[in-house]
């Protein structure tokens, strides 16, 4: 499965709110590294550290050491520790060491439980790994070491030589430290932690904060702990002084009595809690109304309508931290006074084109956009963070993503968004991200009010609202109190033209990690697919192959069975009986579920086209060009473009072929080039946001337009259909570096600008599948079939494409 921003699917079970430590919540400093330790992690950190668990007014009963991954995929721990040193070693001290297991998910956090003290009331979250450090309360050295075995420095300058070491913490008066000093203000009732953005400049003392101990385990929980007094009255602050001007509240760490609200909704799934709104509002348009109210695993006990004070600790909470996502303001480890019940919600802010701006977030040249005063007249980012946890509204709105297996849809808050063919919205440049895309999910899950099961182009009508919260898969997301009408507006799935006579079709499709355990179904519905709305093409490219026993890891890599289970299929549904080729990857190395060995496979139909076996080909061997003009060859087929190349590095490597058309040859690349995951979503805190993905398929693109460069040098009339998967836009430049010199043209571009899709994410109509062809190719005629991004029931998140040419 492919991805534009965040990863697209979404499970229920992970929106439990994980409430990052207080001094996480404010702006990245950076500052001038004084003096290096080691290379700065890009990746796993130790994120915070206490040791006055169960010491004379603690709170917590255990010392605690937390990791945090700052990265874009798992970091496993499998061979690694926690280590701990005094921080004024003797001659006989020694490195206490707790081995770790598992792994950090990417923007999560690992805890590691040490030491237990006789003091101390509250119990820490159920931690990943269980150690018995006794760590100092005030001073000491904290290290994540690549191995189990005990360190044996004792200096900073010999601890920095130390190539073990992947991230060290010295703090209060430690001499082992990273940079100019320890991290100053570990106390019995204060741990030190990373400042916001997880800083890895080396230097202990700029990259860690002092503050109130908020230990996080991977699961995203937090210590339950004692419930504070009930509040009795209301208290000073009010909800728009929590949520203040900027993204991150001015209160963020403090604990405050009785504030008002009337709760709105209730959740009791997931990230269990309550919102609450005050219904007299200050004056100011940036200061939010309302709050998210977390009550960790215990559900909420109020109902809407009631009238409460609610005492707790403010903090933020970063659901997608990883992909550089916003922060989300919520009062934490709550005690709640219910004052009446009944009473009317505050009116909705209403969400449409007049409200919501076009542009979509202030330019911060791609930094933090946290610490600027909002702005909701002028940028739709800072109109929805203004309006975080209130009351929000959309009436008769038209859906631009389906209803999905986890209860959400997308719809268009502003009519005058981009608007493709068939409903959606259209992504057609990185300077228009169509501002008024909302996700709407449901608040409960109702036997009596089910979630409408919706397409593209469909309508909610009347009224939709309720609270605007923030997650990790949708950005800011509408949670319905109630949900308009569904409209059915009819949208059918596409059947591509026939064939004339002498025309040859090329089709790509990606069969979303297709492997011989998925349901018949899936099978038959991708079969069909083929069969009815391509009209059997005579050379079909498949992307997302696995092998035989689909992600079980255990060293398999033929794909044998489930081609064979595919074709069978095809010939089932009434299509024809395709041959075909493929090359099976090396174990683990081309992306995907680990396991799976996802690849591409060439399918095609043997009475009407012929493939030119050529034997040579490899996972690691890369085709070349031979001969010239009409002599011209492959010297592989099916080969493989330069798989040895870094470029391809954890992603699938071209396959070439070499098939014949009436006695004409065609070449045909099939491609599935590296996904867009890590990249900061387009409603990130930092703006523009970073495309890091982007540099390998540039890199992918370049050796592929070399390869083609030499294909038609030696032969400038050579038919070459090159399609898949490319995972990026026709605007982009990994496609802008494929087309370069003119050696293929993408006919995505000779589309109506309204029909260039074949992917919906987070309510985009975008492009991620290709099919370009060689300057030779004149005669070309070109489809996106629509029939499954727009739809609820899909076999595949990719819409197959489809190209008719005369070679």
């Amino acid at each position: 499965m492919t991805k534009s921003t965040a990863p697209r699917r979404s499970r229920r079970s992970l929106l439990r709110a994980a409430v990052l430590p207080v001094a996480v919540a404010g702006s990245l400093v950076l500052v001038p590294l004084p003096g290096a330790f080691a290379a700065t992690s890009a990746d796993a950190v130790i994120s915070e550290v206490y040791g006055g668990g169960g010491n004379s007014g603690a709170t917590l009963k255990n010392d605690f050491i937390e990791l945090a991954n700052k990265g874009t995929a798992a970091f496993g721990l499998a061979g690694y520790s926690v280590q701990y040193l005094p921080g004024t070693p003797s001659a006989g001290s020694q490195w206490g060491v707790t081995p770790l297991t598992g792994s950090v998910a990417p923007g999560a956090r690992y805890l590691i439980a040490e030491s237990a003290g006789t003091g101390g009331t509250v119990v820490l979250p159920t931690p990943d790994a269980t150690g018995t450090l006794a760590l100092s309360g005030t001073s000491g050295t904290v290290a994540l070491v690549n191995g189990t075995a005990p360190l044996t420095c004792k200096t900073a300058a010999d601890c920095a030589a130390e190539p073990r070491i992947k991230d060290l913490v010295g703090f209060g008066t430690a001499v082992v430290r990273e940079g100019s000093g320890p991290v100053a203000g570990a106390s019995n009732t204060a741990s030190v932690a990373r400042k916001a953005g997880l800083p890895d400049t080396d230097d202990n003392a700029a990259d860690l904060v002092a503050g109130p101990t908020s230990p996080v385990n991977g699961k995203g929980e937090v210590p339950e702990g004692d419930t504070p007094p009930e509040p009795t009255e209301p208290g000073t602050a009010r909800i728009h002084d929590i949520q203040g001007t900027t993204r991150v509240s001015p209160l963020a760490g403090q604990t405050l009595q009785g504030v008002p609200g009337v709760v709105t909704a209730v959740r009791a799934y997931g990230s269990k809690g309550f919102w609450i709104q005050d219904p007299n509002p200050d004056a100011d348009p940036a200061t939010s109304e309302g709050l998210f109210v977390y009550t960790g695993s215990a559900n909420p006990t109020v109902k809407v309508g009631d009238s409460v004070l609610v005492t707790g600790k403010v903090a933020e909470y970063y659901p997608a931290a990883g992909a550089g996502g916003q922060s989300l303001t919520q009062l934490t480890a709550p005690s709640i006074k219910v004052l009446s019940a009944g009473n009317p919600v505050p009116a909705p802010f209403v969400l449409n084109d007049k409200s919501i701006p076009v542009p979509y977030a202030p330019d911060a040249a791609g930094g933090s956009i946290e610490g600027l005063t909002l702005q909701p007249g002028s940028f739709a980012l800072d109109r929805y963070e203004s309006l975080e946890g209130m009351n929000v509204q959309v009436k008769d709105v038209r859906v631009i993503q389906a209803t999905d297996e986890f209860h959400e849809l997308w719809v268009a808050a502003r009519r005058k968004d981009e608007k493709s063919k068939r409903g959606g919205v259209m992504y057609l440049g990185y300077d228009n991200p169509n501002s008024g895309r909302l996700m709407v999910q449901s608040a409960p899950l109702e036997a009596d009010r089910p979630f409408p099961v919706a397409n593209v182009g469909d309508e909610l009508t009347g009224v939709t609202d309720g609270p605007l919260d923030y997650n990790r898969f949708g950005g800011y997301t509408l949670i319905a109190n109630t949900i308009g009408a569904r409209q059915d507006n009819g949208l059918e799935r596409e059947v591509t033209k026939e064939a004339a006579a002498g025309e040859l079709t090329v089709a790509t499709y990606n069969v979303e990690n297709l492997d011989p355990s998925d349901p018949d179904s899936k099978f038959a519905e991708l079969a069909a697919g083929i069969v009815t709305n391509l009209r059997s093409p005579d050379i079909l490219t498949l992307e997302e192959v696995q092998d035989a026993n689909g992600a079980v890891n255990d060293g398999t890599v033929d794909a044998a069975a489930t081609v064979q289970k595919f074709v069978a299929a095809i010939k089932a549904a009434g299509g024809p009986a395709y041959d075909w080729r493929s090359i099976n990857p090396e174990n683990n190395k081309d992306g995907g579920e680990p396991g799976g060995n996802i690849r591409q496979v060439f399918l095609f139909n043997p009475a009407r086209v012929s493939f030119t076996d050529i034997p040579g080909g490899s996972a690691t061997t890369a085709v070349g060009v031979t001969g010239a003009g009409k002599t011209t060859a492959l010297t592989a087929s099916p080969g493989r473009i330069e798989p040895a190349e870094d470029a391809w590095a954890s992603s699938r490597k071209p396959l070439v072929g070499q098939f014949a058309f009436k006695g004409k040859k065609v070449f045909v690349i099939a491609n599935h080039f590296n996904s867009k995951g890590g990249d900061q979503g387009l409603e990130s805190r930092f703006q523009q946001p970073t495309r890091s993905s982007e540099v390998q398929r540039i890199k992918q693109a370049t050796l592929e337009q070399a390869f083609l460069a030499k294909l038609l040098a030696a032969d400038p009339k050579a038919a070459v259909v090159s399609l898949g998967d490319f995972n990026d836009y026709q605007f982009s430049p990994a496609l802008t570096t494929l087309t370069k010199d003119g050696v293929l043209r993408d006919l995505v571009n000779e589309l109506p600008e309204r029909q260039r899709y074949s992917y919906v994410f987070q309510g985009n109509s975008q492009v991620l599948d290709h099919i370009l062809v060689s300057p030779a190719v004149k005669h070309a005629k070109y489809d996106i079939v629509h029939i499954n991004s727009e739809f609820a029931q899909q076999a595949s998140d990719h819409d197959p494409q489809i190209v008719r040419i005369k070679p």
